[in-house]
């Protein structure tokens, strides 16, 4: 595999509907996994708030990681750096998530399990109003300009170059924007071998749980490691299965 770090690929090629329709015209069974693990973790940690301050970094066209955190959140920053997905985050705030009735109702009615969840009557409203779509790259996240109070990462670190080494600055960019003590989940595409998004092919680096837990080592706490529940199906070739991980920030 040819080498592409981060910085040389062209993230404006990048079509927000090919990777929606792709990948969330339906609930596979390893994302339906994955947002029943995220709903109980944060319906644990984060009970009886609604005041947190959440970042959801490289948000994309895949909103069930903010959706999420939405209940305990008064905001939500969906950051994102390619200017292609920035485009499409602004659109959907701005006309209140058109894409809701296309993919998201689903996914909601698996958060919608817990209470917390259940008690917003128009999440897509509510997510509109709490939303704030901010361009940036992961790596330039600031420690000293962040302390999220929770925080989520899907499908980004071990997503945007063939590097091991951006993969492990990634992971640890995002945990030191959240404050101490904050909660979050992470979400990785175990032994990627690169995927396409409207013809366009993206670079990846294959991890595996171990390479996340060791990515999470001395950056936070009371960390749990797993692998989504598959019924065998795929959203794509050119992976193994997904790998989350939670825990707090050191």
């Amino acid at each position: 595999m040819v080498a592409q770090p981060n910085a040389e690929v062209d993230w404006s090629g990048f079509d927000p509907e090919d990777y929606l329709r792709h990948n969330y015209a339906e609930v596979g069974a390893e994302d339906r996994d994955l947002v029943g693990s995220a709903r109980e973790f944060f319906g644990e940690r984060c009970a009886g708030r609604s005041d947190l301050r959440g970042l959801d970094v490289g948000t994309g066209a895949n909103l069930y990681p903010a959706l999420s955190m939405l209940p305990y959140c008064r905001s939500l920053t969906l950051y994102e750096h390619s200017p292609t997905n920035v485009a499409w985050l602004r659109e959907q705030v701005a006309a209140g998530w058109p894409s809701w009735s296309r993919a998201w109702g689903p996914f909601w009615a698996l958060l919608a399990e817990h209470p917390a969840h259940a008690a917003l009557a128009d999440p897509a409203a509510v997510l509109a109003r709490r939303a704030e779509v901010v361009r940036g790259s992961v790596f330039d996240l600031d420690p000293a300009a962040g302390g999220w109070d929770v925080g989520t990462m899907f499908f980004v670190a071990e997503s945007i170059s063939t590097e091991r080494a951006e993969f492990t600055a990634a992971v640890r960019r995002f945990l030191g924007a959240l404050r101490t003590g904050a909660p979050f989940f992470l979400a990785f595409m175990e032994n990627s071998e690169g995927y396409e998004v409207g013809g366009v092919r993206f670079p990846a680096v294959r991890v595996d749980a171990d390479d996340v837990a060791d990515s999470l080592d001395g950056v936070a706490t009371e960390v749990v490691v797993g692998r989504a529940r598959s019924d065998g199906g795929k959203v794509r070739d050119g992976y193994t299965g997904m790998v989350y991980a939670h825990g707090l920030a050191r």
